[in-house]
């Protein structure tokens, strides 16, 4: 695969480090000149020290054979103007960090995939850990729907009932819904005679959320 990245600050350098070790093959376009000597020094790669938003630097980076552009500059503009010029150069993947939640709707209308602020999401993942320990992993969507991996607590209401007899008990409603089981012989499909185990770690599709009452459920 052939990638070119824009930026190499905190998250840009991760990427190339990913990237680097999946041997794709990458080039780096920077436009700090110290950033760029650094990043050429510790990779086996072309590092241009220039500006992406250029229609002559993506040319430069190879956009003709490019088979993604991943943006990671902290200025949503920078970011997007690049992406602009590389859907112009028909580029097939367009991949971006975006800093304002605001603009994501932009972002998707050029049909990049983007992810929102990185550093808020870390935040998000820290403060939610000391929140609600037994949410393992989390995503969010369209309005206040999450998908979340929870582990059950041994005590909890829907521990050592099937899926069928949460729903009876009202535990499972409309807006929730068990999408897999994990637990030490693998990970489960759920069907109405599942039963939910102490120990298991369940992802859950929740539509207001992994609110209290919901993780209450789970944890106990």
């Amino acid at each position: 695969m052939y990638v070119i990245v824009v930026g190499a600050g905190d998250i840009g350098i991760q990427v190339i480090d990913i990237l680097v070790e999946a041997e794709s093959d990458i080039v780096v376009i920077e436009s700090d000149q110290h950033v760029a000597e650094q990043v050429s020094q510790q990779y086996d790669c072309l590092v241009l020290k220039a500006d992406a938003t250029v229609k002559e630097t993506l040319v430069d980076a190879g956009a003709d054979r490019a088979d993604a552009i991943i943006t990671t500059t902290e200025v949503d503009a920078t970011n997007m103007m690049t992406l602009m010029i590389a859907q112009e150069l028909e580029i097939p993947s367009l991949v971006s960090t975006v800093q304002n939640p605001d603009h994501m709707s932009l972002f998707r209308k050029i049909g990049a995939n983007a992810l929102q602020n990185p550093q808020q999401l870390i935040a998000e993942y820290l403060v939610r850990a000391v929140q609600r320990p037994s949410i393992k992993d989390f995503m969010h969507l369209k309005g206040d729907a999450e998908v979340f991996e929870i582990s059950v607590s041994s005590g909890a209401p829907i521990a050592e009932l099937t899926i069928e007899e949460a729903n009876e008990r009202g535990l499972i409603g409309d807006s929730l819904l068990i999408v897999a089981i994990e637990r030490d012989d693998g990970i489960l499909t759920p069907r109405g005679d599942t039963v939910i185990q102490g120990d298991d770690l369940v992802t859950v599709f929740s539509r207001e959320g992994a609110t209290a009452s919901v993780v209450e459920e789970f944890s106990g």
